[in-house]
């Protein structure tokens, strides 16, 4: 981001064309007065659990291509929309900075010349209303999108008015906040809740910035206290030392259908850790980390034949990765995985899965679209999966795809459940197109919980919510509020478990005790006495729990 001091145009006179260094000046004040307001806009977001972050990931968006274009402040309009267009795609966080990216890319679609006049501004604006349609498979009116759109429109009824350039932009800054003045009372949530839609509350920041900057000649000033988020990643060869040394996966052809996988798992649970049991109709898949890896194929050979016995040395495994990285480093794989996730013991959930890469992220902590497209040039393979893993996430890792030149599959993972289903699914016999069929099938099937606490009062999906209650989100829509997480917990599960439920697989968050995940198990196994328990380490954020019934 730029200081005000950086860019000063004091020069009062009649501005009938935007140059490029106009352009650019008038781009670096709206970003700054994005970020100054990004709190303000994240606190638009409707729903009362701490997942607020649209301000937050359109002000990283737009900061992504501001150095950029400070460096070119003497290049040409188009020139100028160009790198804003480029730098915001892949700077891209959430949805809204997606669409925000849409939105600079048809900018520069819509522009033709070295300078503009108000007519091609209000074709640029046009542009970049229908690129964003486009880029969302379903808009929805009350958005971002419609004060885009009404604020084209307004810009092509004002370009042929004889307006000096201050002129016309207060008529656009004053249709644009009409228009977001309206998106609470088309979107029920929003009228619900009182309040405007966060989107179009942000990209009415970055339009009044750069209206200030008109006004004053000077900068929006950026507030100092405003730091950059940064995006971690995790690689795979980056391990804690290995307990259990044996990766032990197999398949079981069941004996008959009412074999006792229950009594199974129960068994060799203490053999090892990262244990999964997938129960199917005629087989079941087994995932464990063991010492003993004897002890649990015999058990296994209890309950069936077994077929696809893969059991690998992680310790000689990880020290030959470290002794022959450099010689490896050229050696291509068909098949990569890159995932977004937070939490130790859900990293190492994934990686025990077969996960190349990991991007720290998720609720809050967004990705940008050049983070997501740097894990996957890192893994080198062919062939990329991608687990977004949030449905914020989802549009970003899709532009990502657009942008490699790898083969990138993204498989359109809400939750961390979803993606474990996904990857316990993948079969390396089958072709990568058959793979994101299973695996997309699979997805649909399975059920997610998160547990969190309420961040703000209000009234939402029927529920009277209040600050500091437990809030239970079945499927993305609050069913449960209550006291105590566990027992929000409980009743969010039994919102999802039916007769056809077999599995129910909980992630203990940060904040939840040791003993309390253990005396948790006990709980759920007599409550849903019918179905296979697992209760693992997390270690998420956010979330004190994270749950699946499949």
């Amino acid at each position: 981001m730029l200081r005000a001091s950086d860019c000063k145009n004091k020069e009062k006179k009649m501005v009938k064309k935007i140059d490029g260094t106009l352009f650019a000046d008038m781009i670096i004040s709206g970003a700054n007065n994005l970020c100054n307001q990004k709190s303000i806009v994240d606190n638009l977001n409707v729903f009362p659990v701490p997942d607020g972050d649209t301000g937050t990931n359109m002000s990283l968006t737009i900061s992504a291509a501001v150095k950029e274009i400070a460096a070119n402040r003497e290049k040409s309009v188009l020139d100028i929309s160009k790198i804003m267009a480029s730098a915001t795609l892949r700077g891209a966080r959430g949805n809204s900075g997606v669409i925000l990216s849409q939105l600079m890319r048809g900018i520069n679609k819509g522009l033709t010349g070295a300078d503009a006049d108000f007519e091609g501004v209000a074709a640029a604006f046009k542009s970049a209303a229908d690129t964003a349609y486009r880029a969302v498979m379903k808009p929805t009116e009350g958005t971002i999108l419609t004060v885009a759109r009404e604020t084209a429109e307004a810009a092509e009824k004002y370009a042929k008015d004889g307006l000096d350039a201050v002129e016309f932009f207060e008529k656009i800054v004053n249709s644009a906040n009409e228009s977001l003045a309206k998106t609470q009372f088309i979107l029920p949530q929003l009228k619900q809740a009182g309040v405007v839609d966060a989107g179009g509350k942000g990209l009415v920041c970055i339009l009044e910035g750069a209206l200030a900057f008109l006004k004053t000649g000077e900068i929006v000033a950026l507030d100092e206290s405003e730091t950059p988020l940064k995006t971690q990643s995790t690689p795979k060869d980056v391990q804690a030392d290995i307990k259990f040394q044996y990766c032990t996966e197999f398949l079981i052809n069941k004996k008959a259908k009412n074999v006792d996988v229950f009594k199974f798992k129960s068994t060799i649970e203490y053999y090892g850790d990262c244990m999964l049991v997938i129960d199917d109709d005629d087989v079941v898949k087994v995932h464990i980390h063991t010492n003993t890896p004897n002890l649990v194929i015999g058990e296994a050979l209890r309950l069936g034949e077994l077929i696809n016995i893969k059991i690998d040395n992680m310790r000689y495994q990880h020290d030959e990765k470290v002794i022959t990285k450099e010689d490896k480093k050229n050696a291509e794989k068909e098949i990569g995985f890159v995932c977004v996730a937070a939490g130790a013991g859900i990293k190492k959930t994934f990686f025990d899965l077969g996960v190349d890469h990991i991007i720290e992220g998720g609720q809050t902590m967004n990705p940008s679209t050049e983070d997501i497209l740097s894990a996957i040039d890192l893994v080198n393979a062919k062939n990329v999966f991608v687990f977004p893993n949030n449905k914020n996430i989802i549009l970003a890792a899709e532009q990502a795809k657009e942008l490699s030149d790898r083969n990138v599959i993204v498989i359109p993972t809400k939750s961390i459940p979803q993606a474990v289903s996904a990857l316990l699914a993948y079969d390396e016999d089958l072709s990568v197109e058959d793979n994101e069929d299973v695996m997309c099938e699979v997805i649909d099937g399975v059920k997610s919980v998160q547990i969190t606490t309420a961040v703000r009062d209000t009234n939402l999906d029927g529920n009277d919510i209040k600050t500091g209650d437990i809030l239970g989100i079945v499927d993305g829509k609050i069913k449960i509020v209550g006291k105590k997480d566990e027992d929000v917990l409980i009743s969010s599960l039994a919102e999802i478990v039916d007769s056809d439920t077999g599995i129910i697989t909980v992630f203990c968050g940060e904040e939840v005790p040791d003993k309390a995940g253990e005396k948790l198990k006990a709980k759920l196994e007599k409550k849903f006495s019918d179905c296979d328990v697992t209760v693992m380490r997390g270690e998420q954020p956010i979330y004190s729990y994270i749950a699946s019934a499949e």
